[in-house]
């Protein structure tokens, strides 16, 4: 029962991030996760990937409902989103054939350096200046798979990185981020489709997993996480995200020192 409300949490918080900042949710969901997996005994060295697989499974769910409600709204590009999309699976899927080959510690590692690059970059509001226009179809799509690649790596709907590009490429803020949550659809699918192949035949794999996908947390993350992601993009719309940022970013460092400790 702790670890099914331990679920409705995680996702509960999650699910209001996705809709208020555009990110899926993923640099909530995999530390905590990774902290839940461990408390219940599941094999450690396969914990790291679980949470990444399983946290890109409920983002399919979480930038489903946030990506719809942020369209409700008027602010996703959709032709952004298709543009990106061809790079996002191919970088995505080779991302998680890459993490299911490294080791716990290099994984962990990599998250670890991530988050301090993206608490620094939220705490600095360091954003390039939009000075340009979105780039043809070619551009989109390298694009596409350098944000699929290290989202998969990282376990993430790659909001931390689209966001910043989006605007660098002159999209008002919050069409930014209600794009951003589309984009994490695609993200997530392929994502979650890798790490599930990936793992299918993984040794030592507790009950309830489908690859490196753990299925009661899933449940339970997704359950909550469609709830309130509409409601964090109606936020969005209505509140300044600065303030936010900055106490995310703060989280964010605490939880970079506890994993590098």
């Amino acid at each position: 029962m702790t670890l099914w409300l331990a679920y409705l949490a995680i996702g509960s918080i999650a699910g209001l991030l996705a809709g208020l900042l555009g990110v899926g949710g993923g640099l909530i969901i995999v530390p905590l996760l990774a902290f839940a997996f461990t408390t219940h005994g599941l094999p450690a060295e396969h914990v790291q990937r679980l949470a990444l697989g399983t946290s890109l499974a409920t983002i399919v769910f979480t930038a489903t409902s946030s990506g719809l409600a942020h369209h409700r709204h008027g602010a996703v590009r959709w032709d952004a989103v298709a543009r990106l999309a061809a790079g996002i699976v191919v970088g995505t899927f080779g991302g998680s054939w890459v993490a299911a080959r490294l080791s716990p510690a290099s994984l962990k590692g990599f998250f670890a350096a991530f988050l301090l690059y993206v608490s620094i970059q939220m705490l600095l509001d360091m954003r390039p200046r939009p000075t340009r226009q979105l780039p043809g179809a070619v551009g989109m799509s390298a694009v596409g798979g350098g944000i699929g690649l290290i989202s998969s790596l990282v376990g993430i709907g790659g909001g931390t990185m689209s966001v910043p590009f989006l605007v660098w490429c002159n999209l008002p803020v919050r069409t930014a981020i209600g794009t951003s949550a589309a984009i994490g659809f695609p993200i997530a699918l392929s994502g979650a489709a890798g790490y599930i192949v990936n793992g299918w035949h993984a040794p030592a794999l507790p009950p309830g997993c489908l690859g490196f996908v753990y299925l009661p947390a899933l449940t339970g993350v997704a359950a909550a996480s469609v709830l309130t992601a509409p409601l964090g993009a109606r936020l969005a719309h209505r509140v300044p995200t600065r303030p936010l940022k900055r106490g995310f970013a703060l989280f964010l460092l605490a939880v970079a020192a506890r994993m590098i400790a």
